[in-house]
């Protein structure tokens, strides 16, 4: 089944508040990656390469060797090292074999650059996402 890159995007908080027009503009610097069943995706204290959105598939988050999170389709990570630029906090690996929505730092830091209108939704979503920790 295929999954509209899109659509999943818009879904994540993140991105939630961007335009359509700029949706568009992050799939288009976006690449569906495939990853096989027990393949580490992000190595824990390794540089920030990009964000991921599973479309497809299971992963396990680990800390120090520790499971922390089990992730399906709709789930994602690397949003603050995609901001940032900072090691990653955790290791994924691919429980199953996975497809993710991949989005290199690197162009999204250009989109950014040319489109700085994006940076305002981007920060709106990022304040939600700080106000909300604050409440639980």
């Amino acid at each position: 089944m295929a999954v509209d890159s899109k659509e999943a995007l818009g879904a994540v908080p993140l991105f939630a508040d961007l335009s359509d027009k700029d949706l568009d503009r992050v799939v288009a610097i976006s690449k569906q990656v495939s990853h096989a069943a027990g393949k580490v995706v992000v190595e824990e204290d390794e540089s920030a390469v990009g964000f991921h959105l599973i479309l497809e598939g299971s992963a396990e988050a680990s800390n120090r060797g520790d499971v922390v999170s089990t992730m399906g389709p709709g789930d994602h990570f690397g949003e603050i090292s995609l901001l940032d630029g900072q090691p990653r906090s955790a290791s994924v690996t691919a429980t199953t074999d996975v497809t993710t929505l991949a989005i290199p730092a690197w162009n999204f830091n250009r989109l950014l650059d040319e489109h700085p209108e994006m940076m305002r939704a981007l920060l709106i979503a990022l304040c939600h996402r700080i106000r909300n920790l604050g409440e639980r």
